[in-house]
C-alpha cells in the first residue's frame, strides 16, 4: 500500500475559523504547542455523516485545554459544526476526524504567557485501526513503560505530551511481531494498551481498569452502556497484571480501534467469544443511529 504523505494531500482543513486548502495548514517551528506539548486532542469517528458522540469529544477537548491551564477561542457548538463542516468538505461520510488546539508562536517559555490558542480540524479516510477483522484478533506486547500517576501528569487531558510513551512502547511491539502493547500503570496494574482501553471477560463478567492514571474513554463508556442493557455484570476495579492470565476473553475499545478482539498478550492466549463478538455487534450498529438514540442507548 503506497502511503500518502499528511502535509501532501488533496482536501480541506479548518483553522483557527475558516477551511482552507490541506497543504495551506502550517504552524510555525517556534510553536509552543510543539516545543513544550502544551496541544490537545481528539480523534472522531463518522459513519453515515454523523460523527459519532460528537459532543462528548468537543467537550472533553474544551476541558483537555483547560486542564492545561488554556482556553480554546470557541464555543462547543461552534467547534462541532466547523467538524461537520471539514467532514463535508472533504466528501467523506465515514471517516476519521482529528481536532488539535495549540498554543501559538508569540512566546517561547515554559510559561506561554502571551502566546495565543490556535484550532484546527481535519477528517481524511481511515477504515479500520488493526485490520478488516476485528475479531481475528491481535497480538499484544508487554510495554516496559507505564502510565504515569495523576500527580505526576495532567492525565485527565488527552494531551500529546503523554502520548510519546504510547509511541514508544507500540513501535517496540512492532519490532517484535505484535500490533500493540499492554501498558500498566504507576503502580503496576493493568491500565490500558497505548491507545484504547482494554477489557477482561472473567468468569462471564466484564471486567475494567477504573480510569485512574489514564482516559475515560468515549467507547469506554459507551461499551460499558451496551454491556449493561445486555444485562451483562460490568465490573471497574482496580486489576493486578497477573490477572490478565484468568481471562477468557480480552479486547480493546477506543475511537480508533473501535471493538477489537485480543488473541495474545505476551505469551498468554485468547479466544474471542460471545461476549467481545455481542458487544463488537451491538457497538457497530450504534454508531449508525441517530444522535438521539445514541444518547437513548448511552445514558
Amino acid at each position: 500500500m503506497t502511503l500518502v504523505p499528511f502535509d501532501d494531500r488533496d482536501g480541506w482543513i479548518w483553522l483557527d475559523g475558516a477551511l482552507i486548502p490541506w497543504r495551506d495548514a502550517r504552524m510555525h517551528v517556534l510553536t509552543h504547542g510543539f516545543h513544550y506539548a502544551s496541544t490537545v486532542f481528539e480523534g472522531e469517528r463518522a459513519y453515515g455523516g454523523q460523527i459519532f458522540r460528537l459532543r462528548a469529544h468537543t467537550d472533553r477537548l474544551i476541558n483537555s485545554a483547560r486542564i492545561l491551564g488554556f482556553s480554546i477561542p470557541y464555543t462547543a457548538d461552534a467547534i462541532d459544526a466547523a467538524s461537520q463542516a471539514v467532514l463535508r468538505a472533504n466528501g467523506l461520510t465515514d471517516g476519521y476526524v482529528r481536532p488539535i488546539a495549540w498554543r501559538g508562536s508569540e512566546a517561547l517559555s515554559v510559561s506561554a504567557t502571551g502566546a495565543t490558542t490556535h484550532l484546527a480540524i481535519a477528517a481524511w479516510a481511515w477504515p479500520s485501526y488493526f485490520g478488516a477483522d476485528p475479531m481475528q484478533g491481535i497480538r499484544m506486547a508487554h510495554a516496559e513503560w507505564k502510565r504515569p500517576s495523576p500527580e505526576t501528569a495532567p492525565t485527565a487531558a488527552k494531551c500529546t505530551g503523554l502520548y510519546m510513551i504510547g509511541t514508544m512502547a507500540k513501535q517496540k511491539a512492532e519490532a517484535e511481531g505484535c500490533a500493540d502493547a499492554l501498558m500498566l500503570d504507576w503502580r503496576g496494574l493493568v491500565a490500558e494498551s497505548t491507545g484504547a482501553n482494554i477489557f477482561l471477560v472473567i468468569d462471564g463478567a466484564l471486567h475494567t481498569p477504573r480510569p485512574e492514571g489514564f482516559l475515560d474513554g468515549i467507547t469506554r463508556r459507551s461499551v460499558i452502556a451496551l454491556a449493561r442493557r445486555n444485562q451483562m455484570t460490568v465490573i471497574e476495579r482496580e486489576i493486578a497484571a497477573e490477572e490478565v492470565a484468568t481471562a477468557s476473553e480480552v479486547f480493546l475499545a477506543g475511537t480508533a480501534a473501535e471493538i477489537t478482539a485480543v488473541r495474545a498478550i505476551g505469551a498468554q492466549a485468547f479466544r474471542p467469544d460471545r461476549i467481545t463478538a455481542t458487544l463488537m455487534a451491538d457497538y457497530a450498529a450504534l454508531v449508525r443511529c441517530s444522535p438521539a438514540e445514541v444518547a437513548k442507548r448511552v445514558a
